[in-house]
């Protein structure tokens, strides 16, 4: 916990992990341990096998840099200022960083730890996992040797991770055609939404969480479709991987009957969200203001394309797992939403277990996109990926929980990514297990740590160290 607070006193958003990096590197020199550092920042340590040990079977301990930066005006900046409450840890305003600061935090006391049994360690953490996993997609063949991985960056304590969706991050970037802002009376408002819980956009994308996103395209649909009214600026969500959780959009309407429609929305869509997201989202709301003018609006032929292009994009989950009971096989959820100079970028987040599926539906996504004369780009691709639940290596996972705790995990497929696909890319025969405290809400400022449950990981870690340790090589194949 002691190196979990050092962490969060530095400033890690996603493409921006150099100053953690140093860190890293940092503490592996003060420990007197090899280290690599390659073009993305990527940093692998070495540490030598406890004595009598080396002949064992490598092992990698695998976790990310990056956080989610929810909540921060400032978070090239601000540290997270943690806190406890009953039995959980949380922060004050913002995310927390326990995804993944805390598997990290883990496999950073074992380097420091003479007294921990492990044979030949390496401990991988990756750039930007949050934000197109691009880190893990760069890696070098030979940056890592060992291929038994226990990842922590799992977020269900009561279970281990054997496989997870495959995720397609797409940029569209769609011509606004900004012209003068029209004259004469006209009302200027600001609509803000505010309050909504967020999320992850793959763990929480079944929970009926309210999206600013479609909410925002809500509110201004009920305008749209009644009077003429213009875009002038808009500025939805936080982050890709994020259920937007915030909105705030600038229009014009005429004076008169159509001005006064527009404040009546404020009331009209409070009552609609209490109603629509009440039990999961209760401090959403909508504010509509009066603002000054602005000098450009969007061609209107643009919004209309715009708000078409909002509709038919689907949100949320597309379609159930026939085969995983109550685990989502296909989802998409619209990130992110911001002016930038000519264009407004629409970002979209495609997770599927089954990577064809995946495709279509990001495919149909950029097809819509292009109709309304959007550029689409990949920023990433993430392959699905599945361990085999009968392998020797998750089978000793399943011990040490037992000897530990008393209890055997769960064997589960989860709707989120993990960098697990691309290690497997990159480094044939890797098997890999992925174990993590109880974190809920992450990627939102609601997202808090279970304390008991990271001494409960914590101690399984160890004995998993310990048992690999022990065990002949062979009957790990």
């Amino acid at each position: 916990m002691e190196i979990f607070k050092q962490i969060n006193q530095i400033p890690r958003p996603s493409h921006h992990e150099e100053r953690i990096a140093d860190f890293l590197c940092d503490y592996a020199q003060k420990l007197g341990l090899a280290w690599r550092r390659d073009g993305q920042n990527c940093v692998v340590i070495s540490k030598p096998a406890t004595p009598g040990y080396e002949d064992a079977e490598p092992v990698v301990v695998l976790n990310h840099m990056d956080m989610v930066c929810v909540g921060m005006e400032k978070p090239l900046q601000d540290p997270v200022a943690a806190y406890e409450d009953h039995g959980w840890m949380k922060a004050r305003g913002t995310s927390l960083g326990a995804d993944n600061g805390i598997g990290l935090s883990m496999a950073l006391a074992v380097l420091a730890d003479d007294s921990v049994k492990h044979g030949p360690l390496e401990v991988i953490t990756t750039t930007n996992e949050e934000d197109g996993m691009t880190g893990a997609a760069a890696l070098s063949p030979d940056f890592i040797k060992g291929r038994k991985v226990i990842n922590l960056d799992s977020e269900d304590y009561d279970t281990i991770t054997t496989g997870a969706a495959g995720a397609t991050l797409q940029v569209h970037r769609f011509p606004a055609g900004w012209v003068q802002a029209p004259g004469g009376k006209r009302r200027w408002y600001r609509i803000r939404i505010d309050g909504g819980k967020g999320g992850h956009s793959g763990v929480d994308i079944n929970k009926n969480r309210a999206s600013a996103v479609m909410m925002a395209w809500a509110v201004l649909a009920a305008i749209y479709n009644e009077y003429d009214i213009d875009l002038a600026y808009i500025n939805i969500g936080e982050a890709n991987a994020s259920i937007a959780s915030s909105a705030e959009v600038v229009i014009s309407a005429p004076s008169g009957e159509a001005a006064e429609f527009v404040r009546e929305q404020e009331t009209i869509f409070n009552q609609w969200v209490m109603e629509e997201y009440g039990e999961t989202d209760p401090e959403v709301r909508c504010h509509i203001e009066k603002v000054q003018p602005c000098e450009k609006v969007m061609a209107e032929e643009r919004f209309h394309q715009f708000m078409r292009c909002l509709e038919q994009i689907p949100q949320g989950v597309i379609r159930m797992s026939d085969t995983m009971q109550d685990t989502v096989e296909t989802s998409n959820n619209v990130g992110r939403i911001f002016v930038d100079g000519d264009d407004l970028v629409v970002t979209t987040h495609t997770r599927s277990f089954i990577d064809d599926e995946m495709q279509n539906v990001a495919d149909e996504i950029a097809q819509v996109m292009k109709e309304a004369g959007a550029v689409s780009s990949t920023v990433m691709k993430a392959p699905a990926w599945q361990e085999n639940p009968d392998s020797p290596f998750l089978r000793m996972t399943s011990d040490a929980f037992d000897e530990e705790l008393g209890w055997r995990p769960r064997l589960v497929a989860m709707h989120f990514v993990l960098e697990a696909g691309y290690f497997v890319q990159h480094y044939p025969g890797i098997q890999i297990a992925s174990i993590g405290p109880r974190i809920v809400e992450p990627h939102s400022t609601s997202e808090r740590v279970e304390l008991s449950t990271i001494s409960d990981i914590w101690r399984v870690f160890l004995r998993l160290l310990d048992k690999l340790a022990e065990a002949d090589p062979l009957t790990l194949k």
